[in-house]
């Protein structure tokens, strides 16, 4: 790849992110609709609880590292010609996605701190993972749950519409405007032939 067409990408590091990030998110968000819709046997229902909570601390964990990495690697710019109102909403719903992707796990995290049954975490069975100990050691541990509770799942409602909404905005300018936006994150290195050999600069 020439330093030209890097220049144009994001970096191997930052793509390898997004797209981990990304299955982990998907994951969460199916696992949290089965285990608090399907009716599940208490003992699968605490399986999913465990493996929602170890995927949730994953993602924080990535979420921050590529945090750290965006702010010494900037990312490619927008595509010249998309309009600068739609630049500052593509930049609002990124930053309000990078918030609600990492404070997700945190208030999931608090909330599992706060709960009066004091079920430990272990991720993936292997690793013990401490509760938040201002949330642990609360003394209305119940009413503070429930709040968190509330949070965590309006939240979850919330990240699945922005989600919805960011990949139907990266496959319009895939499909429809035909710019480098989608390829700028795709795990590929040759440029998709829907773009017009124009888009180039």
């Amino acid at each position: 790849m020439s330093s030209a067409t890097s220049r144009l990408r994001y970096t191997i590091v930052a793509i390898a992110f997004h797209w981990l990030i990304a299955l982990g998110v998907l994951l969460l968000i199916c696992i949290g609709l089965a285990m608090t819709n399907l009716g599940l046997a208490p003992m699968r229902q605490f399986q999913l609880y465990q493996l929602h909570k170890s995927i949730g601390i994953t993602v924080l964990i990535l979420s921050l590292l590529r945090l750290i990495w965006r702010f010494g690697h900037r990312p490619p710019p927008l595509p010249a010609a998309m309009p600068r109102l739609e630049q500052r909403a593509a930049s609002a719903t990124h930053g309000v996605l990078y918030g609600l992707i990492i404070g997700m796990p945190l208030t999931g995290w608090a909330m599992v701190s706060a709960s009066k049954y004091n079920i430990p975490t272990v991720l993936y069975g292997l690793v013990p993972w401490p509760h938040l100990p201002v949330f642990a050691t609360l003394p209305n541990k119940a009413a503070v749950e429930a709040v968190l509770k509330q949070v965590h799942e309006y939240g979850a409602w919330v990240l699945i519409a922005l989600l919805v909404l960011h990949v139907g905005a990266a496959l319009r300018h895939h499909f429809a405007l035909r710019d480098d936006t989608l390829w700028q994150m795709l795990p590929v290195v040759s440029r998709p032939t829907v773009h017009q050999s124009e888009s180039i600069r």
